[in-house]
């Protein structure tokens, strides 16, 4: 049998040690590396204009930018109905009965309108026990002062109902079927009706009433504000009946303006038809084709 051929292990040499360095020589080193990259062009200077941000990776920091993601948002379903609604009515032919809702009072005269409704808001649960307790107390004392009056034979004093803290306040009525009847009943003095009511059939017959009864109605921005009024989230109308001595002026004026813009041009506003708008896509197209036509010369352009 052949020999093996013996395999000598040659071991690893032993590395020696890298000498010191002296800083000094580094420092050489480093600066005519500096310099030899400033001559060939390829060093840049800091610019001083722009300072260097390096982002931070910790938590809550290195954000990206804010973007607007109104696109990429699942709105809700009551949302969604109302701006498809709002676009159908700009599309569509409205009538003339819907169309009115989108006249509303102008902006002066509503702050007007609704500084005056503020200052006869319906009194709350607390003042209302009050002044019922306070008229049940003056109710006792009344009867009590006529049973003495009996006994001695004098004519008893009516004092029911005189005392400013027991009298019943004026303040603006609210509610469909309550502000009906006001009207039907000529006690409404002024009507005001919300623009946005929905569905629009709740009120839609109200201004022609109004008109009718010739009572002074205006139509405003929004069923929420109207709702602030009277202490509740949202409400359809509001009518005023009675106001204080030292607002009868105020309020002969804004109905005056009122019934200038509704009631006198009631006519004119039932003929009036809405929507009919078409999108941007639509008018770009149009131009589009118009323009082509009046380049071929079929469409005179207007001098």
């Amino acid at each position: 049998m052949p020999k093996e051929k013996k395999v000598l292990k040659v071991g690893k040499k032993k590395q020696v040690a890298p000498a010191p360095v002296d800083p000094e020589i580094q420092k050489l080193k480093a600066e005519k590396k500096k310099i030899q990259r400033s001559k060939s062009g390829s060093f840049k200077k800091d610019n001083p204009l722009f300072e260097s941000r390096p982002r931070i990776w910790g938590i809550g920091q290195g954000q990206r930018p804010k973007r607007d993601l109104t696109r990429y948002v699942r709105w809700p379903r009551y949302i969604v109905a109302q701006r498809r609604r709002r676009i159908l009515y700009q599309r569509l032919k409205v009538p003339p009965a819907i169309n009115q809702f989108t006249k509303t009072l102008d902006k002066t005269t509503a702050t007007q309108l609704f500084k005056l409704l503020m200052k006869y808001r319906p009194e709350d649960k607390v003042s209302k026990r009050r002044r019922l307790l306070a008229l049940a107390e003056t109710k006792v004392k009344a009867a009590k002062a006529k049973a003495e009056a009996a006994k001695g034979g004098a004519e008893p004093k009516e004092t029911v109902g005189t005392s400013p803290a027991t009298k019943k306040p004026h303040f603006v009525k609210f509610g469909v079927n309550h502000v009906t009847h006001l009207v039907e009943q000529k006690k409404a003095k002024l009507v005001v009706i919300a623009y946005d009511v929905d569905p629009i059939e709740l009120v839609v017959w109200l201004p022609t009433l109004c008109k009718k009864m010739q009572v002074p109605y205006c139509i405003v921005k929004c069923k929420a504000r109207l709702g602030r009024v009277v202490r509740q989230k949202t409400t359809t109308c509001l009518a005023i009946t009675s106001v204080g001595k030292e607002d009868l002026a105020d309020l002969g004026v804004l109905t005056q303006a009122i019934k200038e813009s509704y009631n006198d041009r009631y006519d004119e506003i039932r003929k009036q038809w809405g929507g009919g708008k078409l999108s941007l896509k639509s008018q770009q197209r149009l131009a589009k084709r118009q323009k082509i036509a009046a380049k071929e010369g079929r469409i005179s352009r207007p001098s």
